[in-house]
């Protein structure tokens, strides 16, 4: 199956500003540049443990050292690997040899002014460091652990309380559970405005705006009539190896759909604790957009790999964030802003068609 790898793609992966840079990596015995590291360009290994390899290949290439889930990786700069993968041949160079993208979520570190007030029906924000640990409190056990929350991650503040060590946390309402309340400093999520939800082209007929999703390339595109106006990598479901607990198939079902809902936050699998898809336990998908009612398949952004253009999901198409984002707002029904009842963290309706082929 063959894929393409845009140059587009490759600026949105590696999350750099290149636009004075003109990045042609020299392919030689050590297959990039020996320089000091690119400042604030940061890695958090998202899955269980990676490998770091001598060279940019997984193929004839000694394995000289891991890095394990939540490990933060300096990566000195991005190259593209002769030996691929094809579908997404961005490594790092990193410290004793060279890692491969996919696996790592690249990411920042800021804090945010600590909001006054919350509305009553709650606000939006965002997590802007690597990871913040989220607490519960009870009156017997005292500050307990609870998620993990992740960079880019999206969640409900319903409070301002004092937190363990005296300063201001933000009350954080589950989703999927309201009565499920769990605290985090409150520097690390960031208010996002009504702006960054408003509508994307609302002068659009919404029966002249749809979507394809090519599975065969791993590539959504999106239309306004005949003109294409966004195209992106995406992710879809893996097909199952084995029968699954509730029999749904994990592959991204082909068909005609119209999205059904949207949530700007989704808690997505169990209850239990937060991580990777191993433990299915996500807290906070960005920008979750359902286009299958029936088995809950939906667009949404991704922080637990970074490995688009290669079937990766249990039947829903990850997206970068900042994409998942744009076709959140592009999308009907639309998000209206401010969000006037606090019991409907969502949007629904029949909205912009969907086509998978």
């Amino acid at each position: 199956m063959s894929k393409h790898f845009s140059r587009r793609d490759f600026l949105k992966l590696s999350g750099l500003a290149l636009t004075s840079l003109a990045f042609q990596p020299r392919i030689g015995p050590t297959f990039g540049r020996e320089d000091s590291p690119l400042p604030a360009l940061i890695g958090r290994v998202a899955i269980q443990e990676i490998d770091v390899y001598s060279q940019p290949r997984t193929e004839t290439s000694l394995i000289v050292g891991k890095r394990y889930r939540d490990q933060l990786v300096s990566l000195y700069y991005p190259l593209i690997s002769p030996d691929g993968p094809e579908y997404n041949p961005i490594w790092y160079r990193v410290w004793g040899g060279y890692i491969f993208s996919g696996y790592l979520q690249l990411v920042k570190s800021h804090l945010n002014p600590v909001l006054d007030s919350i509305p009553e029906e709650g606000q939006l924000g965002e997590i802007t460091v690597p990871f913040a640990q989220a607490y519960r409190y009870s009156s017997f056990d005292g500050w307990y652990r609870h998620y993990r929350l992740y960079h880019a991650t999206t969640h409900w503040i319903t409070g301002i309380e004092e937190g363990p060590d005296g300063k201001p946390w933000y009350e954080i309402t589950n989703e999927l559970d309201r009565l499920l309340k769990y605290y985090v400093p409150a520097p690390y999520l960031r208010s996002i405005a009504d702006e960054e939800l408003s509508p994307l082209s609302p002068e659009v007929p919404p029966e002249e705006k749809h979507i394809v999703i090519s599975l065969a390339h791993q590539k959504l595109t999106a239309y306004e009539s005949d003109r294409e106006v966004f195209s992106t990598s995406i992710a879809s479901g893996r097909p199952s190896t084995r029968p699954t607990t509730n029999n749904i198939p994990t592959e991204t079902p082909r068909g005609s759909f119209n999205i059904v809902s949207k949530y700007p936050s989704k808690h997505m699998g169990n209850m239990q604790t937060s991580g990777a898809p191993a433990g299915y336990v996500l807290p906070g998908v960005p920008w979750t957009t359902f286009f299958v009612f029936e088995t809950g398949i939906a667009f949404h952004g991704t922080f637990w790999h970074n490995n688009f253009g290669v079937p990766m999901s249990a039947g829903c198409v990850n997206m970068r964030n900042e994409d998942a984002k744009w076709l959140f707002r592009w999308t009907t029904p639309y998000w209206e802003v401010p969000v006037e009842d606090p019991s409907t963290w969502d949007r629904r309706g029949h909205g912009t068609r969907v086509e998978v082929i």
